[in-house]
């Protein structure tokens, strides 16, 4: 009996030396050596275009609908009687004409929502528009000091009027004034501009403005209790994930009363998911997708009207690192507690490689403080930027992780590539970057976003399992793993759970888990699995 035991332990054991034999293996995933994982996007930092009906109440909803008006629209304003343009001279501080015959960055203005009915303008250079019976100028330098305007709209045409009850005018001498006599119609006259918007934004900033703090804190609430739920989770792990990224806004160390208009109850909300993480034996990186001030100016950085403050503002980066303080401090020794990720998706643009790295310094030695292991993960800047860059920074000594963001899409070299295209892309030049970084003397590579959606009008299932094999093959190779975007989404093949279910995308487990599953069924079968829980 005790050599059947000791044959059986060396057989086991050789189970566990495949499993260890891999080059790279992460810390704390049970029965697998790498991150097989899904974003829980859409949640807990808002992405209209993830949840569209979640703008569906708010007041003028119509026009936020539509995008013709919401906090980060990008609008310019046609006087239809002049049809030229309102513009800020110079892009702001100074004046104001209406003698522009084209629209460009002068021409272009942010609407700052107030109400659902008041606005306040914002120029180029971000100062913005004032107006009284002697003019107009775009100097102010903060919305406190901004004039407030009530619009009124009829189709495309807007009549733009003061508290005072004046309303606006084109002047034929090409001036912008606050004088006009009466009530204006809406037919041509001096008073109506037509509103043209070239860009929108649709996140937690416009959602919790937009409703007011009363209606946004029941919408948020429906929507944080029904969008994930433990039976997700449950989901999860029967098919094979291992671990969930979890987007969160700056706004989360300062539940349950935020500042405005920020909502409270995410904090509530990620205590949960870690304690459904743990039920299921998942883990959870945590991921600052929202920075104060916005490090790219997108909606899922929560940004109030497309413009980028974060990196020139030191009260930015120092509040960021005090929300890295709290979430690490908070889940620093959780069992379910994988790593954090210290920013999302900084602009190559617009945020300076200095300051991205003494940023990640800094958030690096912050979680250390409370974790000598969980994952520090730093993300590539997106646009122009060589992931590299990071390898060559020193930012960490051990469990540092860089994360890549792998799309086939918001790109116009991808626009119209054929199945076969977009698949020699994923081979050629992702698997040969990934190789190239996991050969790097440096962090492990995270490949934290991707999907099973591209630029392909009209493919098949056939072309989409195909696209996905692709990715899983290349993808499984990054020495950290990866995590799909997202689990739930109204674009369906965007959504995790849809291309599971409808077999889009083919998932399988993973070569460790498959042999770590073999080991235990063998121990069952021959009746000593008691014998070697002290193995597991």
């Amino acid at each position: 009996m005790e050599l059947v035991f000791t044959k059986w332990v060396s057989g086991f054991f050789l189970c566990c030396c495949l499993i260890s034999s891999q080059a790279y293996s992460v810390e704390g995933i049970l029965g697998d050596d790498k991150i097989r994982g899904v974003n829980l996007g859409g949640w807990l930092v808002i992405e209209g275009w993830i949840k569209p009906s979640l703008f569906e109440g708010i007041p003028n909803g119509d026009m936020l609908a539509c995008g013709i008006i919401q906090d980060g629209a990008v609008v310019q304003l046609r006087s239809v009687t002049l049809q030229k343009f309102v513009s800020a001279e110079n892009g702001g501080g100074t004046g104001v004409t209406v003698d522009r015959d084209a629209a460009s960055s002068w021409e272009t203005f942010r609407l700052w929502r107030v109400s659902a009915s008041e606005f306040q303008f914002r120029t180029f250079l971000g100062q913005f528009l004032t107006c009284d019976g002697l003019g107009c100028s775009a100097a102010a330098q903060s919305p406190r000091n901004a004039a407030t305007f009530v619009v009124e709209r009829n189709g495309n045409r807007v009549h733009l009027k003061l508290k005072s009850g004046v309303y606006l005018q084109a002047m034929i001498t090409n001036q912008l004034t606050a004088d006009y006599p009466g009530k204006p119609g809406w037919d041509d006259n001096a008073a109506t501009f037509e509103m043209i918007v070239s860009n929108n934004l649709h996140g937690d900033y416009q959602l919790a403005n937009g409703y007011g703090k009363d209606e946004a804190t029941r919408v948020y609430q429906r929507h944080r209790n029904n969008f994930i739920t433990i039976d997700d989770f449950k989901f999860l792990y029967r098919h094979g994930i291992n671990t969930v990224r979890i987007p969160v806004g700056w706004w989360i160390a300062f539940d349950p009363d935020p500042p405005a208009p920020f909502i409270g109850g995410s904090l509530e909300a990620l205590d949960n998911a870690f304690s459904w993480a743990q039920a299921y034996n998942l883990m959870c990186i945590i991921d600052l997708h929202a920075a104060p001030g916005s490090q790219n100016g997108m909606e899922h950085s929560a940004s109030n009207d497309g413009t980028i403050g974060w990196p020139n503002s030191p009260a930015y980066i120092s509040k960021t690192l005090d929300v890295i303080d709290f979430l690490a401090s908070r889940y620093g020794k959780h069992p379910a507690l994988l790593g954090i990720e210290l920013l999302n998706e900084p602009s190559a643009d617009l945020v300076p490689f200095d300051t991205v790295v003494s940023y990640y310094k800094q958030g690096y030695n912050i979680v250390r403080k409370y974790s000598p292991t969980a994952y520090v993960i730093i993300c590539q800047r997106i646009g122009k930027a060589d992931p590299m860059e990071l390898y060559q920074a020193n930012i960490g000594s051990h469990n540092l992780v860089v994360d890549l963001h792998y799309y086939n899409l918001f790109d116009p070299f991808f626009d119209h590539l054929s199945p076969s295209e977009n698949i020699e892309i994923i081979y050629k030049n992702r698997q040969t970057q990934i190789q190239a970084l996991n050969s790097a003397n440096g962090p492990l590579i995270f490949i934290g976003e991707w999907a099973n959606e591209w630029n392909v009008t009209n493919a098949s299932q056939a072309d989409y399992q195909n696209f996905g094999r692709a990715q899983l093959e290349v993808y499984n190779a990054a020495s950290f793993g990866w995590t799909y975007w997202t689990l739930k989404n109204d674009r369906k093949h965007w959504d995790f759970e849809w291309n599971i279910k409808n077999n889009y995308l083919q998932f399988g487990d993973s070569p460790n888990r498959v042999i770590f599953n073999c080991c235990l069924l063998v121990a069952l079968a021959c009746g000593w699995f008691p014998h070697l829980l002290f193995l597991l």
